[in-house]
């Protein structure tokens, strides 16, 4: 953990007032939408964001200016030149640690926002404090490594046990994917469809698999898996709308969650298929058995070898 950035703004004489004004005007447009009951939940809160890149990036921005003054950020990654298409980041922020900048991002925002920051990421060591004192998980662990899908099931155990609710995304081509996971109502990591034995045994592409439900899969990335599930090189296509739509969604279910209210568990957004014309979306969803279809022996191929690990990046 590092110790310049988990500690919040120092207080200085005459703070407490000009604090008070500083938050009251930068809430001040949400009236009308946000409750004022939402926004004392939010910003009583305490967020942990894990993973901070093209998912927890997404959705640590619209969550500060909605008002959530505490986050707890866990990320041991870096940026690198190929993130800047979709995540928040700039030349500048190119091989710092991604939670070190999302913080920074969050009190050039808030400078009154208390954040901790781990750079360690999701560890046996760290997660136990990563969940203390938070509300609401946003998980965007990596999953292109069999490391990152043990920290996401680590991450996800601990969860359970302390009946957190939990979010988190997934960018297929155009679709963003949001689950939502209430572990205050769920008792088993994933809802059951991941084990820890899972994690130790099959591949990244059978991962995924148990983890997205076909039905949300869109063609386009039905196609695409289908060309490049077998290249060991291979690394998924994801842009900046698809990874924002995460944010825009996962922001108003953490006022949800916060409140008390029921949110839905599935949301899937296909920014591709809302913007076609009508003519072009029916013969998109006439070509998506197609696809399924054609992909249908791989999958069988990948359920019948789980050791083989073709893990794309």
């Amino acid at each position: 953990m590092t110790n310049d950035d988990s500690r919040p703004t120092s207080p200085t004489a005459g703070e407490p007032a000009e604090r008070a004004r500083f938050y009251g005007e930068l809430i001040t447009r949400n009236a009308g939408v946000v409750a004022e009951a939402d926004q004392q939940a939010l910003r009583a809160a305490t967020i942990l964001v894990a993973g901070c890149g093209s998912i927890g990036g997404a959705a640590l921005e619209p969550l500060t200016r909605l008002g959530v003054e505490s986050f707890v950020l866990a990320d041991p990654g870096a940026y690198e030149l190929n993130n800047l298409n979709r995540q928040s980041a700039t030349v500048a922020d190119i091989e710092r640690n991604k939670a070190s900048v999302a913080a920074h991002r969050v009190r050039a925002i808030n400078p009154y926002a208390s954040v901790e920051v781990f750079t360690e990421g999701v560890t046996g060591q760290t997660v136990p404090k990563l969940t203390a004192s938070c509300q609401v998980i946003i998980d965007g662990v990596d999953v292109t490594t069999r490391e990152g899908w043990q920290a996401k099931h680590l991450l996800h155990r601990h969860a359970v046990q302390r009946r957190l609710p939990l979010i988190t995304g997934w960018d297929m081509a155009g679709t963003q994917y949001v689950r939502c996971y209430d572990y205050r109502r769920v008792r088993s990591p994933f809802a059951g469809a991941i084990s820890m034995r899972d994690v130790a045994c099959l591949d990244t592409w059978e991962l995924l698999r148990r983890a997205v439900p076909l039905r949300h899969v869109p063609a386009d990335m039905l196609a695409e898996i289908r060309a490049n599930h077998a290249r060991t090189d291979y690394s998924f296509p994801q842009v900046a709308y698809t990874a924002m739509a995460f944010g825009v969604i996962s922001s108003h279910m953490v006022v949800r969650l916060l409140a008390g209210r029921p949110v839905r568990h599935h949301i899937r957004l296909d920014v591709h298929q809302e913007t076609r014309p009508r003519g072009e979306q029916w013969r998109t969803r006439a070509r998506r058995p197609v696809e399924l279809g054609a992909l249908l022996p791989d999958l069988l191929r990948m359920l019948l070898n789980p050791g083989a690990d073709r893990a794309p990046r």
